[in-house]
């Protein structure tokens, strides 16, 4: 997933030369907390906050201008670095929103934290047995049985509690990914399963070859 993939294509923008009452409003009715400042070519120019309108009109401030945080001290992200990057920046930075710009430096949209949190919930919702069907893809000359019977194996080890693998195809049928991680006690654990997964099916086929 790219960083475009994950912005607000709708965003809301200002001009420097915007009062700070009509930008005020504008915010208000589109429930923002934060917008960028853009020139005519769509350029970043500077960023306003609730914070800084709310301190503007306290001092008698009137253009936007005087208000903005200088586009020096906004931090964008590329259209086409990965969407990993967004969240990163967001997180080490406690941002609520990034511009997202192309390679003419024109701002195309803004990742909001909404956004982020909207992406990651859609990944939460994968199916489970989706994931395993992408491993049997992957692991050529694998069946969908003997990952399903590794995947119990390795189930009944880690948990103690003994499953048969069509017990288990059944557990993942409407699974999801979110779920399992909570089930397997957080996304290390998840993955590590299917590592040790893969790699017993694939010690099994070595074995077998050896025969």
């Amino acid at each position: 997933m790219k960083a475009k993939e994950m912005m607000d294509k709708e965003f809301v923008y200002v001009s420097k030369n915007d009062t700070i009452e009509d930008v005020s409003l504008k915010m208000e009715e589109y429930k923002r907390f934060t917008a960028p400042v853009l020139d005519e070519n769509m350029k970043l120019e500077g960023w306003i906050t609730s914070f800084n309108i709310t301190k503007g009109l306290r001092e008698g401030k009137t253009s936007i201008a005087d208000v903005m945080s200088p586009v020096e001290e906004i931090m964008t992200i590329g259209e086409n670095e990965p969407a990993r990057n967004v969240v990163i920046a967001a997180s080490n930075n406690k941002l609520i929103s990034i511009p997202i710009i192309n390679d003419e430096n024109q701002v195309i949209g803004v990742t909001r934290s909404v956004d982020i949190v909207d992406s990651m919930s859609s990944l939460y919702d994968i199916k489970v047995n989706k994931i395993y069907k992408a491993m049997e893809k992957e692991l050529r000359g694998v069946s969908w049985d003997e990952l399903m019977e590794a995947s119990a194996k390795i189930s009944t080890r880690t948990t103690g509690v003994k499953i048969t693998a069509e017990e288990y195809e059944k557990n993942i049928e409407n699974a999801t990914f979110g779920e399992a991680i909570w089930a397997t006690g957080g996304l290390e654990k998840f993955f590590a399963g299917l590592i040790s997964v893969g790699e017993l099916v694939i010690a099994r086929k070595v074995g077998r070859a050896r025969r």
